[in-house]
């Protein structure tokens, strides 16, 4: 792998908020992690040696565009009396079971619980998040196919 598809992966996950990033393959490991504003990289290859640990910049227009997302919703559902659902876990997030289907929850729609608000893929298993409250759909705070992390905010409900 060379220095140009490594920094391609940083710049990735820096845009895509998430902390952690490990791939194995049967010729190289590269572990990123995320701490503050710059992530670590670790890269070796699979022949036992040791590793490279680099701490390139990360660019700041990504780190600022990722976090103010989430204090904004809390602000929005601590001035008013809109409840949250975040992600039950670490995956990628889709509004429909297949492109060609409908969404499961858009703005505007009434929602109960048991009903299907959106899928998380995690390791190939496609995951039915479904509602625990009842109440319309204000907004959606995810884009369709987007890696989520675990209590990231997914929609924000007004409660019936």
């Amino acid at each position: 792998m060379e220095t140009r598809e490594i920094q391609k992966l940083i710049d990735f996950i820096a845009q895509s908020g998430l902390d952690e990033v490990n791939i194995e393959t049967a010729d190289l490991k590269i572990k990123v992690k995320r701490y503050g504003s710059a992530p670590t990289v670790s890269y070796s290859p699979a022949a036992a040696t040791p590793a490279l640990v680099t701490s390139p910049p990360v660019p700041t227009t990504a780190v600022t565009q990722s976090a103010p997302s989430e204090p904004v919703a809390a602000s929005e559902t601590a001035s008013s009396n809109l409840i949250t659902i975040k992600s039950p876990m670490i995956g990628t997030f889709y509004r429909a079971s297949s492109p060609d289907t409908p969404a499961f929850a858009s703005v505007g729609d009434e929602i109960k619980p048991g009903k299907v608000v959106c899928v998380i893929e995690a390791m190939k298993l496609f995951n039915e998040i479904e509602s625990e409250i009842s109440g319309k759909i204000v907004k959606v705070l995810v884009e369709n196919a987007t890696p989520v992390e675990f209590d990231q905010p997914l929609f924000i409900v007004e409660p019936a």
